[in-house]
């Protein structure tokens, strides 16, 4: 009798052990998410709330270095692997002919929350054939920087609003920086480079290199690509630049320097350029650029086809780039919002040291509000590349500009057929 009991009592035990464990165990289990970003590419603050406001979920946040698209690239060639949700940087063209391997975001319910991004940014991560891939992170509004005390020395107008008004064309520009480097002497120069013109005349521009069916139109009176050119060899023709390529230690020796008196660049060259000229704090101001608002770079997030959990992902990304949250990320990381409510923040408009008391956000808020919709194609990379490298030539070794041109437009064609 007593060993009954005992077997009794440890049957009991051991069904409570196991029932408690498979409480704990089912209690415990969460869905992990693994998430592919680079550094300051998203809000690291934010990625740390994700499992507070989805107690369900774990997220296997990573951040990638080196080559964040060779890898990405790498791992849809090899067919398996990679995360469930990635980011795309400003190439997201370049994933259209693999849209099969992410997610219509519009079969996730995306088409709810269309209406409250920047419709331009938006279209961006919409394929040809309208398969919506990827989901608006930041944006890259464009404006001219300049050195407010140099133009002013120059007999230039100073003031953002007299400076908008004053240079609204490349033309204008252009002539104008004939005049400070006659006031100032050839020591200091209008602008940086020949490339950031050519590329700052295209990111204004709703036709660059391709239509939507990925026909090549930069020979077409109505692309952007001829005349991007024409104004960026007119530049170099004229004198007016200082031929410091961005991201290098000439460029940032220059602008610390005061050698260079003014460029067209997007709102993250506002930390760039307080990291590279320190000793110019409160000398620069930022007015409307000439030629017209454009945008160069910013970000989307994308999930990846092999994820078996793309509703719970796709509640993730809308979550991370909400109108508040886009706020919270201009706030932590500088990441310029893509959320159309995001950009009437109070956040967007403090006073700027470094930019003698002004607050930028209003230039380039308004920038954003009126960038042209535009189609990249999927190979514009390759073709930036083949223009900028003829550019340069013509600027730094003498080539002529139309057989520059033509030979531009030789390769472009050869690139094409590959």
């Amino acid at each position: 009798m007593a060993k009954k009991r005992i077997a009794l009592l440890l049957f009991i035990v051991i069904l409570t052990v196991c029932g408690c464990s498979a409480g704990n165990s089912s209690s415990s289990e969460k869905t992990t998410l693994t998430l592919w970003y680079w550094n300051r590419g998203l809000d690291d603050k934010l990625i740390a709330s994700i499992e507070t406001q989805f107690p369900t979920l774990q997220i296997n946040a990573q951040k990638i270095g080196g080559d964040f698209k060779s890898k990405l690239k790498t791992t849809l060639a090899a067919g398996s692997g990679g995360p469930d949700i990635v980011a795309f940087n400003d190439w997201v063209t370049e994933m259209f002919p693999n849209s099969d391997r992410f997610y219509n975001l519009y079969d996730l319910g995306a088409k709810e929350i269309e209406p409250d991004y920047l419709d331009w940014k938006w279209q961006l991560g919409v394929s040809p054939e309208g398969k919506m891939i990827a989901l608006p992170i930041d944006t890259g509004p464009t404006a001219l920087f300049y050195r407010a005390d140099l133009f002013e020395k120059a007999g230039l107008p100073s003031d953002p609003k007299e400076v908008s008004d004053a240079l609204g064309t490349w033309e204008e520009y252009f002539a104008a920086g004939e005049n400070l480097q006659a006031a100032l002497g050839d020591d200091v120069k209008l602008t940086d480079n020949i490339g950031s013109i050519y590329t700052q005349v295209n990111a204004q521009s709703d036709k660059i290199y391709f239509n939507k069916d990925e026909t090549f139109i930069g020979e077409d009176s109505s692309s952007s690509m001829k005349k991007a050119w024409d104004l960026a060899v007119k530049a170099s023709q004229m004198g007016l630049l200082a031929n410091a390529n961005g991201s290098t230690s000439e460029w940032n020796a220059a602008m610390n320097n005061g050698k260079i008196a003014s460029f067209v660049g997007a709102v993250w060259n506002k930390e760039v350029l307080m990291q590279a000229a320190p000793d110019t704090a409160g000398k620069w101001r930022v007015a409307r650029a000439p030629g017209g608002d454009g945008n160069n770079g910013g970000s989307f997030l994308s999930i990846m086809r092999t994820s078996k959990h793309p509703k719970e992902a796709f509640e993730v990304i809308k979550w991370l780039q909400n109108p508040e949250n886009q706020v919270k990320s201009f706030t932590d990381v500088n990441l310029f919002p893509s959320a159309v409510k995001a950009l009437d923040a109070k956040e967007l408009l403090k006073k700027e040291d470094f930019f003698g008391g002004q607050a930028t956000g209003e230039i380039f808020t308004e920038s954003a509000r009126n960038v042209k919709p535009a189609y990249f194609g999927s190979k514009y990379a390759n073709l930036n590349g083949i223009v900028s490298r003829q550019l340069q030539s013509v600027a730094l070794q003498g080539k002529n500009p139309d057989v520059a041109w033509k030979a531009a437009l030789a390769r472009v064609k050869k690139e094409l057929l590959r």
